[in-house]
C-alpha cells in the first residue's frame, strides 16, 4: 500500500464516492478510514473512534470477528470463484442456502436466490413478484405499492420503489406504475396524526383507497422496511406491519419485507417482520448476512410463492441473476456469520443496547433544544432529527447538522448524516460502556451547535 502522505494526496483525486458531490468531495477531503478493531475505527491521523454507524448499518459483529475472515481465507485457497448459474453450485453456497432458510424458518421463508447486495436483492424481488402473477394466469399485476420515507436500494426498480425523492428526482423518468403510501412517521405526516396507532389505521385507509383506484387486479407487490431506517429511524406502530399485510392479503398483493437492515438481530428479533409478528411472502436480505466482510444479498421466498416457480412450465425459469451470486467465498462468509450471529446471540444485545442508547438520547433532548424528535426503542437503530425551531420542527441547516457531526466525531463517535437527522445502527456486540462514549460524544456534539 502507498504510504500515508500518497493517501492524503490522492484523496478523492480519482474516486468518485457514493452519495455525495464529487466537486464537493475534492474542496472537502473525506476521512480517510484505515483500519479497524471491535467496534471502533481508526483514521490515518490515528483517531479512533466508536462507530455508531456499524458502517453501513452492516458490521453486525464488528471488525474483529477471525471466524468469518478464516472462513473468506479458506475457502479464496479451495474455490476462490465459480458460477452458479444453472448447471453448476458448489459446496458453500448449497451449505449457505440451507443456514439462510433455516434462520427465517419462524418466518415462512423457504427458498433463497443469491445476490451480490441489497439493491440486487430488492430488483429481483420486483422482478420475482412480476413473474409470480404472470405464471398464475394474472399477468396485469404489474405495479408496486411503498411508503414514502421507505429506503430500499438504488438499482432502477429499487430507485422507482424509494419513498426519498433524494434518490429519485435527478434520474426521472423512472419505472412507470411505482406508487408511494404516507409513512408511519408522526412526527411529520399529511394527517397531522401523533397517535401512531391512529396514523396506521389511516395509512392502511389510504392503501385500500388506492388499491381500489388501480384497480387491484394491476398491482403485484406491496415493499416496505419494518423499521425505515435511511428515511430517519421511523418506527410505526405495533399494529401498522400486521394492517398492511392484512390489506395484501384481501387483494391478493404479495408482500415483500425488506430485512436489508432490519434482518440478522438488528431489531432485537431475529428480523424486523418477526419483530411485528407478521410472515411476509418474500424477504430482501444483504448487510448483517456478512457482517458485510464480502457483499452478498439475497431474495428469500415463501413457499406459497415457490410452489408457483418450481410447478411451472419452462416459464417458471428465473432468467435474471449475477456473476457473483451464491458466490462461493460469500457463501463460506453466509456460514460463518450466521453460525456467529447465533452463538453471539446478539439479538438480545441489540434489544437491551438499544433500549441504552434511545433512552440516553431522549435525556439529551431534555438537554439541548436542537433536538425535536428521537426515534427508536427496537433493537440498535435511533434516529435524532434536528430543528432550529422546536415549536415550529424547522429542520435544523446543513451546516449545522455537519458542525454537530464533526464535534461528534472529534469526540469519540461517528454518527451517520441524512437530511436533517444523525442515524445511529452500531454493531450488535457493542457494549455498555462503548453506548456511553456514544452519548458522550453526542452531548459534546450538541453543545457545539
Amino acid at each position: 500500500m502507498k504510504d500515508d502522505n500518497f493517501l492524503r494526496e490522492m484523496n478523492a483525486r480519482h474516486l468518485w464516492h457514493p452519495m455525495g458531490h464529487p466537486g464537493e468531495q475534492q474542496q472537502n477531503a473525506p476521512t480517510i478510514i484505515k483500519s479497524a478493531e471491535g467496534v471502533e475505527i481508526i483514521d490515518i491521523d490515528g483517531h479512533r473512534v466508536v462507530d455508531a454507524v456499524g458502517g453501513l448499518w452492516c458490521t453486525n459483529l464488528g471488525y474483529s470477528n477471525d471466524a468469518i475472515k478464516q472462513a473468506i481465507s479458506d475457502q479464496l485457497w479451495q474455490l476462490p470463484y465459480y458460477s452458479a448459474f444453472a448447471g453448476t453450485s458448489n459446496p458453500p453456497a448449497i451449505e449457505a442456502s440451507y443456514a439462510v432458510q433455516e434462520f427465517f424458518a419462524e418466518d415462512g421463508m423457504a427458498r433463497v436466490f443469491f445476490t451480490s447486495g441489497g439493491s440486487d436483492a430488492v430488483d429481483t424481488a420486483l422482478r420475482m413478484a412480476r413473474q409470480y402473477h404472470r405464471l398464475r394466469g394474472e399477468p396485469t399485476r404489474t405495479k408496486f405499492l411503498s411508503l414514502k420515507k421507505g429506503y430500499h436500494g438504488t438499482h432502477w426498480g429499487g430507485a422507482s420503489v424509494n419513498g426519498n425523492n433524494r434518490f429519485r428526482i435527478t434520474y426521472e423518468p423512472l419505472l412507470p406504475g411505482c406508487f408511494h403510501l404516507p409513512s408511519p412517521y408522526t412526527y411529520r405526516n399529511p394527517y397531522h396524526e401523533t397517535d401512531p396507532a391512529r396514523l396506521a389505521e389511516k395509512i392502511a385507509a389510504a392503501m385500500v383507497d388506492e388499491i381500489e383506484f388501480q384497480d387491484p387486479s394491476t398491482i403485484a407487490a406491496f415493499i416496505m422496511e419494518p423499521i425505515q431506517g435511511a428515511g430517519g429511524v421511523i418506527v410505526p406502530d405495533a399494529s401498522f406491519m400486521k394492517h398492511m399485510r392484512e390489506v395484501c392479503d384481501r387483494y391478493g398483493i404479495l408482500m415483500i419485507s425488506d430485512e436489508v437492515i432490519c434482518g440478522f438481530g438488528r431489531t432485537g428479533d431475529w428480523s424486523g417482520a418477526r419483530h411485528w409478528g407478521v410472515k411476509p411472502d418474500m424477504m430482501t436480505v444483504a448487510k448483517g448476512i456478512t457482517s458485510a466482510y464480502f457483499p452478498v444479498g439475497g431474495v428469500l421466498l415463501s413457499d406459497k410463492v415457490a410452489e408457483v416457480f418450481e410447478t411451472a412450465d419452462a416459464s417458471g425459469a428465473i432468467w435474471t441473476g449475477y456473476t457473483y451470486s451464491a458466490h462461493p467465498v460469500g457463501a463460506a462468509a453466509v456460514v460463518a456469520c450466521l453460525s456467529e450471529t447465533t452463538r453471539l446471540d446478539t439479538r438480545t444485545n441489540a434489544a437491551a443496547r438499544g433500549t441504552q442508547l434511545f433512552q440516553g438520547v431522549q435525556r439529551l433532548m431534555e438537554k439541548y433544544d436542537i433536538i425535536g424528535d428521537v426515534r427508536g426503542g427496537h433493537g440498535l437503530m435511533t434516529g435524532i432529527e434536528l430543528v432550529s425551531d422546536r415549536s415550529a420542527k424547522t429542520p435544523m441547516d446543513a451546516a449545522t447538522v455537519k458542525k454537530v457531526h464533526q464535534a461528534t466525531y472529534e469526540a469519540g463517535a461517528m454518527v451517520r448524516i441524512g437530511g436533517n437527522n444523525l442515524l445511529m445502527s452500531p454493531p450488535l456486540i457493542i457494549t455498555e460502556a462503548e453506548i456511553d462514549q456514544v452519548l458522550s460524544a453526542l452531548d459534546t456534539g450538541f453543545a457545539a451547535a
